[in-house]
């Protein structure tokens, strides 16, 4: 059974994804949050950093030659310096007991163009002519496309949830028949207007306000809301994946949806 230097894989990791490099929203920590002794065996994968996820990987940590790399989306720190106490204390304490390290990537994981959360959704849906558009901080952010022969907006929701075991809601504002798609996974209702701007007539994210129902109709753009959740589950695994083959380590995923 294969072990690896945790200093090497989270070398490669910082790399990859331009940890350093690419802006997050204030507070958010990308990287290696808690480490180990040194060596891992694994790679389990999993949306949030949840208490329920930490207890699922510790729950099969024996699996493994060395305690599991978990590898997350929405990591375990988002504001800024505080005491670890109450939840933190729990969840970072119950890692460091067991000797299993987190390494968490939000904005960078999105914004990858290979295993990127909205790169990879995209390709799932079947767009060619991929682009970005739009951005965050200066960094493109979203994925636009085209749907060859064109699809029913119906026909792309019940894509979307046979992909990621979602129900979708659909904002039908624009054309019943979907051929300019725009992706970006999360809480990126508030981003409709920029899918216009970029001729798109339809835009698929995770969630979004109550307002964006008459900006869809009044901007004339399909909206499909297919849950956070459902749509940032694509990159963490197809990051893990990568990560697997480079280092010939074993992995899996760890599925804690919210239904939000």
């Amino acid at each position: 059974m294969t072990t690896v230097a945790l200093q090497a894989v989270t070398e490669y990791l910082d790399r990859l994804l331009r940890v350093r490099e690419v802006p997050d929203s204030s507070g958010a920590v990308n990287g290696l949050q808690v480490e180990n002794s040194g060596s891992i065996g694994g790679i389990i994968a999993a949306v949030d950093a949840s208490q329920a996820t930490i207890d699922a990987v510790i729950a099969v940590k024996d699996r493994y030659a060395a305690p599991p790399l978990l590898l997350v989306h929405h990591g375990l720190f988002w504001d800024g310096n505080l005491p670890v106490t109450g939840r933190r204390y729990r969840r970072i304490g119950a890692l460091i007991r067991h000797d299993i390290p987190l390494y968490s990537a939000h904005i960078p994981l999105d914004v990858h163009p290979e295993v990127g959360n909205n790169a990879v959704l995209a390709g799932q849906l079947g767009l060619v002519e991929q682009l970005p558009f739009d951005d965050y901080k200066g960094v493109p952010l979203g994925v636009r496309g085209i749907l060859p022969d064109g699809l029913l907006r119906t026909e792309l929701v019940k894509r979307l949830d046979q992909l990621l075991g979602t129900t979708s809601r659909l904002i039908g504002g624009g054309p019943e028949v979907a051929r300019r798609v725009g992706v970006i996974t999360g809480a990126a209702g508030s981003r409709i207007a920029a899918c216009q701007e970029a001729g798109l007539d339809t835009f698929v994210t995770g969630e979004g306000a109550h307002h964006t129902f008459f900006d869809a109709m009044e901007l004339g753009v399909n909206v499909i809301y297919a849950g956070h959740y459902a749509t940032e589950q694509v990159g963490v695994k197809a990051l893990a994946d990568k990560l697997g083959r480079a280092f010939g380590l074993p992995r899996e995923f760890h599925h804690h949806p919210t239904g939000l």
